[in-house]
């Protein structure tokens, strides 16, 4: 008699289970894929493109030119953008667009540059992320790669000494964006704030109207 009673509250609970998982559930769903998004995509591949041809002709022309110590400062420099873009990327995607309409309202300065970054967030973030942060690391691999040439051109084992430079500099860039990623998140307001704060020096400043005398 007893395993009849647990059975039956078995299928009992299961039954409202099933039910229950019927009902509605508010998950937000995105209308598929726009023309906007197809063009932006577009946009995107033809500025990576066009980036990624500028930097890397130039970088070539000036790593020819530099000296080995120096060229590896400026790897370092370019894997030092590539993670800051980092952080601002992530930071848009995270931080909170409530306070800036205090800010802006009280005049504060890269407060309107603020809020148009998070209303523009994905887009913003594929360009810090997918086109600064990639090209960086094309760039900086690139790089290595013409110091290696020209200080172990001639060394038995350059090949095996390209390999761990350009492991190196993976490693530094991967394990700089990791550690970008808890920055962007913990100070996402703050930073999407200073990002702001640079956009508004190269926003036009209003003229103020002259009173009548």
């Amino acid at each position: 008699m007893e395993p009849d009673k647990s059975e039956r509250k078995y299928f009992k609970l299961f039954d409202k289970y099933a039910q229950l998982s019927k009902e509605n559930i508010p998950v937000k769903k995105g209308s598929g894929i726009e023309k906007k998004h197809i063009l932006w995509g577009l946009f995107i591949t033809f500025v990576s493109f066009t980036l990624s041809l500028l930097i890397l002709f130039g970088s070539n022309s000036i790593f020819k030119v530099i000296s080995a110590p120096f060229a590896a400062l400026v790897v370092l420099g370019i894997i030092l953008i590539g993670v800051i873009f980092d952080v601002v990327g992530m930071a848009v995607t995270a931080a909170d667009e409530t306070p800036f309409h205090s800010m802006a309202s009280k005049k504060i300065r890269g407060a309107r540059q603020s809020i148009m970054l998070l209303r523009n967030a994905p887009r913003v973030s594929s360009f810090c992320n997918d086109v600064v942060g990639d090209i960086c690391s094309v760039v900086s691999g690139a790089a290595g790669t013409a110091i290696v040439f020209r200080v172990f051109s001639e060394h038995a084992q350059a090949s095996l000494i390209e390999v761990i430079i350009g492991a190196f500099i993976a490693a530094l860039t991967v394990g700089g964006k990791g550690f970008a990623k808890n920055i962007g998140i913990n100070n996402a307001n703050y930073i999407v704030y200073k990002a702001g704060r640079i956009l508004s020096i190269f926003a036009p400043r209003k003229k103020k109207k002259k009173g009548k005398v």
